[in-house]
């Protein structure tokens, strides 16, 4: 956004509680590597220039490529400056940070979705001898226990530990719940380039039917390893991790299970094939299925024939819970009426409408289904700045825009 804000000739700055990239310096888990391939790491006027355009960035690569981004675009950050409250005031909003106060007429709230852990509520009910980690604090398997890990949650993240723990020696027991499962490579591309390509990624936020449904969706079962894997729920149990049913309940000092697995994998499997229809029909119509390899298809996710639909916390079986369960905002220091009641912004494609002159970015689906994805960002920062340069109607004697970001 800062980029493109300065292509448009508007005065701004951006406000960083500690350094650039500091989540990617913060709080990742040390083996995390992007899911997109450097090919698809590119931003405004920016882009990777390695030698390993199908590889994927791991987290010293990424912070380097974000810090680069920012000492080639010249961006006015100002860093370790923690935004502590906003306020609407006469004309725009006042923002309160550890180094003083700002006023300006547009803010721009690019913390993205990521902020804080969700973890559900049940976690208090987990006995105290279980050591209990979020994926802010897991940073590897060193740090856990000795006995065995429940990994709960399905997604890219929780796939992926569940792999890592399960690697170390330990053993693993993962919950899974609704999940999007993806191959990573599809006829011989990898399935961010159909993604992509196909314009799938590109669709907007007004077109997709069932708006609020995508933009909880979790993340696919993807992850980014020089051997372009495939990481699905077969490989994982056929690597001896026990698959449950999504953790429903702590009584007791005992993990209940959902049942329904099979119903589960059946869906997950059916939108995965739809999917992959829709690639084929594509590359059908745009006569590329001479360029790709031919039609795939996948073996179904496998059910076991019998699943545990309890856990008893207190036998020393578990040692540690890793909450895989997802982010959620956090918009505490936002002292303007615009959060629902689910702790969440509200706003049309990244305006928010009940505040003029306050804009979002990086949020899920915000204006197309690719937007938190690093190549998504700048459709979509350049659509808002847009909107930002309409509103700018008259001069003022303060910085136009402040770019809230953490």
């Amino acid at each position: 956004m800062s980029r493109v804000l300065s292509e448009h000739c508007i005065d701004h700055v951006v406000l960083e509680r500690g350094e650039v990239a500091n989540s990617w310096r913060r709080e990742r888990w040390d083996s995390l590597r992007l899911l997109t391939p450097n090919w698809l790491s590119r931003l405004p006027g920016y882009a990777y220039g390695g030698s390993d355009p199908d590889g994927f960035m791991n987290l010293a690569e990424v912070v380097s490529f974000i810090a680069g981004f920012a000492v080639e675009t010249s961006a006015p950050v100002r860093t370790h400056t923690t935004v502590t409250s906003v306020n609407s005031i006469e004309g725009g909003y006042q923002v309160a940070t550890e180094r003083g106060e700002i006023r300006c007429r547009c803010l721009v709230l690019a913390t993205g979705a990521s902020n804080r852990a969700r973890v559900p509520d049940l976690h208090r009910a987990v006995p105290q001898t279980v050591q209990c980690l979020t994926t802010f604090s897991y940073r590897n398997p060193d740090q856990l226990p000795s006995g065995g890990v429940l990994v709960v949650g399905a997604a890219a993240t929780g796939v992926q530990l569940a792999d890592e723990i399960h690697r170390s020696g330990r053993p693993v027991t993962l919950c899974v719940g609704e999940h999007v499962r993806l191959p990573r490579t599809y006829r011989g591309r990898d399935i961010l380039w159909w993604m992509e390509n196909s314009g799938v990624w590109n669709q907007s936020y007004d077109q997709i039917e069932d708006l609020e449904r995508a933009r909880r969706l979790p993340s696919p079962q993807l992850v980014g390893t020089p051997e372009h894997s495939t990481l699905e729920l077969n490989t994982l149990s056929g690597a001896g991790i026990k698959i449950v049913g999504k953790l429903a309940a702590v009584r007791d000092g005992r993990a209940l299970f959902s049942g329904g697995l099979a119903n589960q994998f059946a869906l997950a499997d059916l939108k995965m094939e739809r999917l992959l229809d829709t690639f084929d029909a594509w590359a059908r119509d745009s006569d590329i299925d001479s360029e790709v390899g031919p039609v795939e298809r996948f073996a179904p996710t496998r059910a076991p024939s019998s699943t545990r639909l309890s856990l008893d916390l207190r036998s020393g079986e578990i040692g540690a819970i890793v909450w895989a369960t997802g982010y959620r905002p956090d918009y505490r220091w936002l002292n303007v009426s615009v959060i629902n009641h689910k702790g969440e912004l509200r706003h049309d494609g990244g305006v928010v409408s009940e505040a003029p002159g306050m804009y979002a970015l990086g949020l899920p689906v915000l204006r197309r289904r690719k937007s938190t994805f690093i190549n998504g960002a700048e459709a979509d920062a350049r659509d808002l700045a847009r909107h930002l340069a309409g509103y700018l109607a008259c001069d003022t004697d303060v910085p136009s825009v402040a770019i809230r970001e953490l």
